[in-house]
């Protein structure tokens, strides 16, 4: 009988995300950013390659002539009988082995290790370049408008929540590029909350009740905002994004982003269309069957980081999917083999 994304393929991509947060936490604190993520993307791929799949890379590392591995186009997943290829699903893969590569390397909160799948063609392939991002939980989904002065979207988040606009708190970037946001979102009543990386796991936090974070606004990175989305669907929340030009860009942003034609050209040939369009949770994540797993490296709002004992390693993970719909915070404790372990609360 043929493979299926069901609940045992979940189960193998809690395992991976969980390994690529280990061998991250090992590094917390060492201020070597680029090696933190190396060594997260590496424990991933070698991870994967037991995952009883035929998949492919959709969000990755970046493309093939610039990252070593977990590129976009990449194939990955269990070697299996060529004769019978079908007995293997066919899925998309977004990942992040790192998202927080500079929180990781300072020990500062919040990153986490992620990955979604879907079948095939249910991820958006999305370039590395940046991507304007609104994201808010289910009671504003629908009634938002990235298009709309900001000052409007926080009175409708603030009606659709029951309470009034200087109760809210919104999530952006630390970045100079948001001056002018922040001046908005200040001048409507609304609070901020600034974060030096990681507006997926901040995304994660709007969509969830009791977070005390209640919107995320500002421009990000565009494979993130596909990670967002699929969790967005897991979750009932809504990310609204359109991608983000050079000529949009403000100063400091120019030197990481190439000219705007060789741009245009590259979202050309991965089915980009329309570089303006505004892209909504289901054109980011159309698939039917969506499995989203990420595991804390640092502790953060949502999840711990990994806790290391003498007679074992302490994970917590979030799992979620759309078939089935649920929602799962796994607490995992990885025992050294030895006769005397202590297993510890």
């Amino acid at each position: 009988m043929p493979r299926t994304m069901g609940h045992e393929l979940s189960l193998d991509f809690l395992h991976v995300v969980e390994a690529a947060a280990i061998a991250a936490a090992r590094t917390m604190g060492q201020g070597k950013r680029k090696y933190s993520d190396k060594v997260a993307v590496e424990k991933m791929r070698e991870e994967l390659k037991n995952v009883p799949i035929r998949g492919e890379i959709v969000i990755g590392e970046g493309e093939r002539d610039k990252a070593p591995m977990l590129y976009i186009g990449e194939k990955v997943g269990k070697d299996f009988d060529s004769t019978n290829p079908e007995e293997y699903p066919e899925v998309d893969i977004a990942v992040d082995p790192l998202e927080g590569t500079n929180l990781c390397a300072t020990g500062a909160p919040n990153s986490i290790a992620v990955l979604a799948a879907a079948e095939r063609g249910g991820l958006l392939n999305a370039p590395d370049m940046y991507m304007n991002k609104l994201v808010v939980g289910p009671a504003a989904k629908g009634h938002v408008d990235i298009d709309a002065p900001v000052k409007e979207n926080l009175k409708i988040i603030a009606r659709r929540l029951n309470r009034d606009v200087t109760d809210l708190v919104v999530i952006v970037l630390d970045r100079p590029r948001h001056q002018k946001l922040m001046e908005d979102i200040r001048a409507a009543g609304a609070r901020i909350q600034l974060i030096g990386d990681g507006d997926l796991s901040a995304g994660i936090s709007a969509a969830v009740a009791g977070s005390g974070v209640h919107a995320v606004m500002g421009i990000g990175g565009a494979p993130e905002g596909v990670l967002t989305a699929a969790a967005m669907r897991c979750l009932n929340g809504e990310i609204q994004a359109r991608f983000v030009l050079k000529d949009q860009l403000a100063q400091e942003d120019l030197d990481k982003v190439t000219d705007d034609n060789q741009t245009i050209e590259r979202m050309k040939s991965m089915g980009i269309q329309d570089p303006k369009k505004v892209y909504t949770t289901n054109d980011l994540a159309p698939g039917k069957n969506i499995i989203f797993a990420a595991a804390g490296v640092t502790s953060g709002n949502m999840l711990k980081g990994v806790r290391f004992f003498g007679d074992g390693i302490r994970t917590q993970s979030l799992i979620m999917t759309t078939l089935p719909h649920y929602v799962r915070f796994i607490d995992s404790i990885k025992l050294n083999q030895a006769p005397d372990v202590v297993v510890r609360f």
